[in-house]
């Protein structure tokens, strides 16, 4: 049964009576309203107020919830088609097509359902298509598990996409927002991934400001787009522009050299836009600190607890969040933790890739700590960072 929401005097559904708003007004202007609601009812909220034309889903542990959430939108009038797929590959092949035809889309997957379609996924960028992708993530590797864990973040991290990761539910209804207005800036234009910490953010609840669900983004213009649209004038094969870059020649090989370093050199000028809409890449608190604690995701909000005792102590700990993986934020961590004697980075994954992007970004990268890291859907206790702060503090 429909559960659109209707004005009594005029009938019409919710759907029919939002407002377009410009990003700026929507983002920053707006008056809040504060809701109890779980990671995966957040992003349906973002969806609601986003002006997405096309939501293509597959069902997967623990991203599933969200993408039914989806489809309860779309069920009330605020997408204008959403099916379910028949398999990952397929969902992403479909979405993409849509995307190139001048929609603005939307889908969702997590762990081995981001392995699957990592293959399509790494080709939206290259294609220049302004994609929003939730990756909830979760255990990818056997034994098989749908724990959280969040390794398959790393791989995402090297297909060119923006990679944005939400500490709780209130940055995944942000995240999630914001992101349709950066991915369609003609100097950006290439696909963005807003991964949070599948069940952590996903299943369970928190308090979510957002604006009032009358209001939704204006829509996406595809003719300010950085490469034509397909539709009756501009075929298919215009999308590869210089013909087939594949033959062995040195041309071909410049062509896509330097496709790439476009693709790459769109994060450089998406950073304005996440400054100006999310706040930062990063969040800093008692910068300089002896000991500095990095993380990001549900290891910024354990991360965050070890800070407020450290704190209550009087002890010198400060913390930075990391929002914004690609483009990572090197030159502002390097100016947070510049006074710093220790760098902590907690993580929930075994191959420790948060660690290796705070080494390479660092100078005097002894000084970085990789751990402790906990896997496979185990929690992490704050006593495990703690006990790497009173180590570095010599505590007992």
């Amino acid at each position: 049964m429909s559960t659109v929401a209707k004005d009594v005097k005029n009938e019409k559904p919710l759907s029919e009576r939002q407002v377009e708003t410009e990003p700026d007004q929507l983002f920053l202007n707006e008056p809040v309203e504060r809701k109890f609601i779980t990671g995966s009812e957040a992003a349906r909220e973002a969806i609601r107020r986003a002006n997405v034309d096309v939501a293509i889903a597959y069902p997967i542990t623990p991203q599933s919830e969200t993408m039914q959430q989806v489809g309860y939108l779309a069920g009330d009038g605020f997408i204008k088609d959403y099916y379910r797929a028949e398999e990952e590959y397929g969902a992403f092949s479909a979405i993409a097509g849509a995307s190139r035809t001048g929609a603005r889309t939307f889908t969702a997957t997590s762990g081995p359902g981001t392995m699957r379609g990592l293959e399509v996924i790494a080709s939206w960028p290259g294609h220049r298509l302004p994609i929003v992708a939730g990756f909830m993530a979760r255990v990818v590797n056997a034994p098989l598990s749908i724990q959280p864990d969040n390794v398959e973040i790393s791989y995402l991290m090297n297909t060119s996409m923006i990679v944005l990761h939400a500490e709780n539910q209130q940055d995944f209804y942000d995240f999630l927002l914001r992101s349709f207005p950066i991915t369609e800036m003609v100097d950006v234009y290439i696909p963005i991934a807003v991964c949070c910490d599948g069940f952590f953010i996903t299943h369970a609840r928190d308090y979510v400001s957002m604006t009032d669900e009358t209001k939704k983004l204006t829509p996406r213009n595809p003719y300010k787009g950085a490469v034509p649209i397909t539709d009756a004038e501009d075929r298919p094969a215009r999308l590869q522009r210089d013909g087939p870059v594949q033959k062995s020649n040195f041309m071909a090989y410049n062509i896509h050299a330097v496709w790439q370093q476009e693709v790459w050199a769109s994060h450089e000028r998406a950073k304005k836009y996440i400054n100006r809409w999310m706040d930062g890449m990063l969040e800093v608190q008692n910068p300089n600190s002896k000991v500095m604690l990095v993380a990001s995701g549900s290891a910024a909000a354990q991360s965050r607890e070890v800070h407020r005792e450290c704190r209550s102590k009087g002890w010198d700990v400060g913390l930075v969040k990391i929002r914004s993986l690609r483009p990572f934020p090197e030159a502002e961590l390097q100016a947070a933790t510049k006074g710093a004697k220790h760098i902590i980075v907690p993580e929930f994954n075994y191959s420790g890739w948060m660690g290796r992007e705070v080494k390479a970004a660092v100078d005097m990268n002894s000084r970085v700590i990789a751990g402790p890291r906990v896997f496979g859907g185990v929690t992490m206790p704050t006593e495990l960072i703690m006990d790497k702060v009173k180590a570095c503090l010599g505590k007992k």
